[in-house]
């Protein structure tokens, strides 16, 4: 890829044959599974490992997830994910991930994620380990000082509707 992609590289690969779908490129799916695994890939990056999990009974869970879809990614194609921090505290951590064609460079997908520390035995949220929150702000550090991606935030509206549901006409 010629120039660097904005945020923090978390996961690479190669689209395999069994997530294409009958459109001939990339189930939405895998992209989810996908990003879904560079959360874990960040996640392992701020402390938040399998062993951490074991031993802590401390993990993250997934409370919410935006997923946009821009050019198609195909069997063979090279992906790059990226990770952004664009927020967090105590116990939360909003991240925007990009999906990338590696060697093209172009915008593939992105994901918008909202995680929550959580204690597994008492199966509520937590705070995170002092550490993890020294670790949160060293990546912050490393990424730079990046804009908000235009993606985030939004919500789905139709823009010119024929039908609309009143509650969703009226917001």
């Amino acid at each position: 890829m010629a120039e660097r992609q904005p945020g923090i590289a978390v996961s690479e690969g190669v689209v395999i044959p069994d997530w294409i779908d009958v459109n001939g490129h990339m189930n939405v799916t895998y992209y989810v599974l996908l990003f879904d695994r560079a959360v874990d890939s960040l996640s392992a990056r701020i402390g938040i490992t399998d062993e951490y999990i074991a031993g802590s009974r401390g993990s993250t869970f997934g409370v919410e997830c935006h997923v946009t879809w821009q050019r198609e990614l195909r069997e063979g194609d090279r992906y790059l994910v990226t990770s952004q921090i664009l927020a967090y505290d105590e116990k939360r951590i909003h991240q925007f991930q990009r999906m990338y064609h590696a060697d093209e460079g172009y915008l593939a997908a992105t994901a918008e994620w909202m995680n929550l520390h959580v204690n597994l035995a008492r199966r509520r949220v937590s705070n995170w380990p002092d550490e993890t929150l020294l670790k949160l702000a060293a990546l912050v550090s490393e990424q730079g000082d990046l804009s908000v991606p235009p993606e985030a935030g939004k919500k789905m509206h139709v823009k010119k509707p024929l039908f609309a549901h009143q509650d969703l006409a009226n917001g």
